[in-house]
C-alpha cells in the first residue's frame, strides 16, 4: 500500500503533507528530525491519512494537496475538529 498523509505539529502552527509506502515508519522519521522540511517542527501527530493500492496515484493526490490551495482547503475544513482539538 502506499498512503498519502497530513501530519501537524504539536508545538508549532505547521503542518505537512506527505506520501510513503511505510506509514508508521514515515511518521517517526519526522518525529526524530529525519526530514529536512519538518526537523524544526517535531513532534508531529498524524491527523488524516489515505490508502492507494498504486504508487503513483498516491503521488498525483500529494502533488494536488501540495499545490492546490482549494484541494488542502477542503480537506482543512473536513478535518476542522481533528486539527482545532488540544493535544
Amino acid at each position: 500500500m502506499h498512503y498519502v498523509y497530513y501530519i501537524v505539529s504539536k508545538k508549532y502552527d505547521f503542518s505537512y503533507v506527505g506520501s510513503t509506502d511505510n506509514l508508521k515508519n514515515r511518521v517517526s522519521e519526522h518525529n526524530l528530525g529525519c526530514n529536512q522540511s519538518t526537523k524544526f517542527y517535531a513532534p508531529f501527530e498524524l491527523v488524516y491519512f489515505e490508502a492507494y493500492a498504486d504508487k503513483r496515484d498516491a503521488i498525483d493526490r500529494e502533488k494536488k494537496l501540495k499545490h492546490h490551495g482549494s484541494v488542502i482547503g477542503h480537506l482543512k475544513k473536513r478535518l476542522a475538529n481533528s486539527l482545532n482539538r488540544k493535544t
